[in-house]
């Protein structure tokens, strides 16, 4: 990628919502003033074109974290084609969540929690930030949603 002319926006709008619909896993970072401590794990989410679905064991930390403040932040991609999402995540339970978007979670990551022993929690996470950039010359007009509106 060194040397390519940065993307505009429409091109930049166009490969993030791409990736963000065929990628299987992201990075969640969550915050710990409410005593789990601040912590980054690797998951396996659903976006339908809006929010993205997660689930994780609700004892972890990272489903502590949520529970407790729901501040999260998500990064898809290498390092040199990076996507970072600042949002918000609303527990979702078991019973809540319906059939469909179960089966089409379990579809997309190949994991189904619902099958599970152990007790896990959905989190459905509304992006309020995202940002993308490929090189140093993209982090000007890294914005691509601002207060939960896409750009452009």
């Amino acid at each position: 990628m060194t040397g390519a002319p940065p993307r505009g926006l429409e091109e930049r709008l166009r490969d993030t919502r791409a990736k963000l619909a065929s990628d299987v896993d992201l990075w969640v970072a969550t915050s710990g003033s409410a005593g789990g401590g601040v912590h980054l794990i690797p998951l396996s989410y659903l976006w339908d074109g809006t929010a993205f679905l997660i689930s994780t064991p609700r004892a972890s930390v990272t489903g502590r974290n949520l529970l407790a403040e729901g501040r999260v932040r998500l990064s898809l991609g290498p390092t040199r084609d990076v996507v970072v999402v600042d949002g918000t995540a609303e527990p979702v339970g078991i019973a809540d969540l319906g059939p469909e978007a179960g089966d089409a979670f379990a579809t997309k990551t190949g994991f189904d929690p619902r099958e599970l022993d152990e007790p896990y929690q959905y989190f459905l996470i509304r992006p309020r930030r995202i940002q993308a950039w490929r090189e140093a010359n993209e982090l000007q007009g890294r914005d691509l949603m601002r207060d939960g509106r896409w750009l452009g």
